[in-house]
């Protein structure tokens, strides 16, 4: 559905009455049409500012001319009302484009692309992984991606506000952002253990180095202690700390024993809350201080500190990759990585835990993308941004593998078994496999904090810019409240909220907490469900047609037929299989081998997923109910846009002008229909 024909008057003096008889402001982003667009026949928005290109190619026509000074008149007078009125504050930018594209490669590659693919594609075939990870990327990860920031550069507002574009579903909007909020709560627990490990990493030796500390138990498995043992009792069974022997399956490495008995102090299950961990409430406020102090003076800013936490990441890890291309087994974990099993590619797993990677890595549903975006300057290239993001992001997982196979390998090695024996994903590879191996290497406290400084940098800036994204959309969608002007306070009250919710995690049982809302609150299900929708609203609410005249309109030349497909077709498609393959083949949540949550944790959890989820039909719903008018009028209103490109406020130069009508005169695509085509069209219907 395009829309819904509200104004069947084309001409610019129309235009002008219109402009004359509403009272809202220039910025295009009230509830109903301003003089910046009135919807007009064919469901496509009128833009006064089109009038003022045409003035220039008329300009013979006296009454045209009246008509373009009224309208600028209008501008003027609204925007000197607005100054006269209450004081707003204006609306950044980027500094520069490549701020942009480096705060979306920090956003975009984080803790997933280290802890996460690199176990899945050993779990899934090694190499042969590849062939539906890079499929899922390019029929769902690019094009939701591209989808997102083009809709924010559009619209020039935040996550939110943006699904105006279709009232109807702007419930997705609210179900990204309650997504992102219960991300904001979870997610900077993980920069807290990485803190307290990076700290932890300046002790020589490394506290998880042996079993002679006060939190290990009988269980930990010594490595010294094993050196006397013959090498049949070696593979059989261990030495403990007090010299009895015990069955090898019953040993637990003391990186493990640090993680979970000194770290996260595990209690017995999600019933047993038990104790306050304080160390990781220090953790938790040095991370809040550092989000803030990286995004509280503006996007400007934001821009320049991301330059850092995105780019260092990358020498670290390059630093780390030489190191472990020298150590001994390296290269048996690097074969084991990459080595393809062509035949997993028969398993639906495989393809499903592809696409469900695409879609967490690159951060889509959530809004954050629409958020940051929305500050691009309107004819921004954000078509090569996507392109350049999409490549960095495969390269740096695949780079990522190679280092933590590497070491993997290298750790089989001295423990003597095989590779897959030492693999393990998430917290455990970081905070326990890693560990284990940095321990054997030489220097080994400065190995620790390169790689925990690193996870530092890979989770807050993804971190800070989910509440940038999050910020930005609350504030651009009550603008009554004029939560701009106090941006600083705003802030401090969500890192503040935050804090508090985060004591619910660094209990002695927050980890059980954790886990949950890891596997149902910011990633499954949920981010399926409203990737979907997002998709569903665009393609079927707005329209894909006039969609892509936007875009291209925006872009100054046509993007090509693919995105349209994408977002009408195969995205949708791939969220809403996966989404029903996931419930089909659902199994209850557990942590670790051997926890399995009870009935009300699950009841929990399944409270987590539906609580973004209803968004979508209870907004609908209500809109239907609170709308006045007889049926025909509240489905009118609920399909007919409410906010519209802001073509306005940013014409065309001359030369944007003619590299447009070279476009549309070389290429005869049936998808677009520019603003120039659509009024010369308008012109020629009505001279019949």
């Amino acid at each position: 559905m395009d829309g819904v024909h509200v104004d069947n008057n084309s001409s610019p003096n129309n235009a002008v009455n219109n402009v004359d008889s509403n009272d809202n402001s220039c910025d295009g982003s009230t509830q109903t049409p301003t003089k910046e667009h009135t919807v007009r026949a064919g469901g496509d928005a009128y833009n006064p500012d089109e009038t003022t290109g045409l003035v220039r190619e008329n300009a013979e026509d006296g009454k045209t001319k009246e008509a373009n000074e009224d309208v600028e008149r209008c501008c003027e007078d609204e925007e000197g009302d607005q100054k006269d009125g209450e004081d707003e504050v204006i609306r950044e930018g980027w500094g520069n484009k490549m701020d942009f594209i480096m705060a979306c490669i920090g956003y975009a590659v984080g803790l997933g692309n280290v802890w996460r693919f690199p176990y899945l594609c050993y779990k899934n075939g090694g190499g042969a992984f590849l062939v539906p990870y890079f499929i899922s990327l390019v029929a769902c990860g690019v094009p939701m991606f591209f989808m997102e920031v083009s809709l924010g550069q559009l619209m020039q507002t935040g996550g939110i506000g943006v699904w105006d574009i279709f009232p109807a579903l702007k419930g997705v909007g609210l179900a990204a952002a309650n997504i992102a909020a219960m991300l904001n709560i979870y997610y900077i627990i993980i920069c807290a253990w990485s803190i307290f490990y990076f700290f932890a990493s300046f002790s020589n030796p490394l506290p998880w180095h042996d079993c002679q500390n006060y939190w290990n138990d009988i269980h930990c498995l010594d490595r010294e202690l094993q050196r006397n043992l013959t090498t049949d009792v070696r593979n059989n069974s261990f030495l403990t700390i007090n010299g009895t022997l015990l069955a090898k399956n019953l040993s637990e490495s003391p990186a493990q024993q640090y993680w979970e008995r000194r770290v996260l102090s595990v209690s017995s299950g999600l019933s047993d809350v038990g104790r306050i961990r304080w160390e990781l409430v220090a953790c938790v406020a040095l991370a809040w201080i550092l989000t803030f102090l990286c995004i509280w003076r503006g996007v400007k800013t934001t821009g320049k500190i991301v330059w850092f936490t995105a780019l260092v990441p990358y020498l670290i890890l390059l630093i780390l990759l030489i190191n472990g291309l020298l150590l001994e087994g390296s290269m048996d974990g690097i074969l084991f990585y990459i080595t393809p099993t062509f035949d997993k590619l028969g398993e639906p797993t495989v393809w499903v835990d592809a696409a469900t990677q695409i879609f967490f890595s690159y951060g889509v549903g959530i809004g954050s993308l629409i958020s940051l975006g929305s500050y691009n300057p309107y004819r921004n290239n954000c078509l090569f941004d996507t392109l350049v993001v999409g490549v960095v992001n495969a390269a740096t997982s695949l780079f990522a593998g190679l280092v933590i196979f590497a070491v993997l390998g290298y750790m089989a090695f001295v423990q003597e078994v095989h590779v897959k024996d030492v693999v393990d994903e998430g917290p455990g590879l970081a905070f326990v496999a890693y560990p284990t191996a940095v321990d054997t290497m030489a220097g080994a406290p400065f190995w620790s904090v390169l790689f925990f400084g690193m996870l530092i940098m890979l989770g807050l800036d993804s971190q800070f810019c989910v509440v940038e994204g999050f910020a930005t959309s609350i504030m651009d969608a009550w603008p009554q409240f004029n939560l701009r002007k106090r941006r600083s306070q705003f802030l401090v009250a969500i890192c503040v909220i935050d804090f508090f919710l985060n004591l619910f995690c660094i209990t002695e049982g927050g980890v059980y907490i954790f886990q949950l809302m890891d596997t149902y609150a910011a990633s499954g299900m949920p981010l399926l469900w409203v990737a979907g929708w997002e998709c569903v609203a665009v393609s079927y609410g707005y329209g894909t047609r006039r969609m892509y005249n936007d875009v291209t309109t925006m872009l100054t030349f046509t993007p090509g037929w693919f995105w349209p497909i994408s977002w009408a077709i195969l995205t949708p498609l791939v969220s809403f299989g996966i989404f029903i393959f996931s419930l089909v083949a659902y199994k209850g949540p557990k942590y670790g081998e051997d926890y399995y949550y009870d009935s009300t944790g699950e009841m929990l959890g399944w409270f987590m997923a539906l609580a973004p989820m209803q968004w979508i039909p209870s907004y609908a719903i209500y809109l239907f109910i609170v709308t006045p008018g007889t049926m025909r009028e509240r489905l009118q209103y609920m399909t007919t846009p409410l906010v519209f490109p802001k073509e306005a406020q940013n014409p065309l130069s001359p030369t944007e002008q003619v590299t447009l009508e070279h476009y549309e005169s070389k290429r005869d695509d049936p998808m677009i229909t520019s603003p120039l085509r659509q009024e010369a069209n308008t012109d020629h219907a009505e001279e019949k």
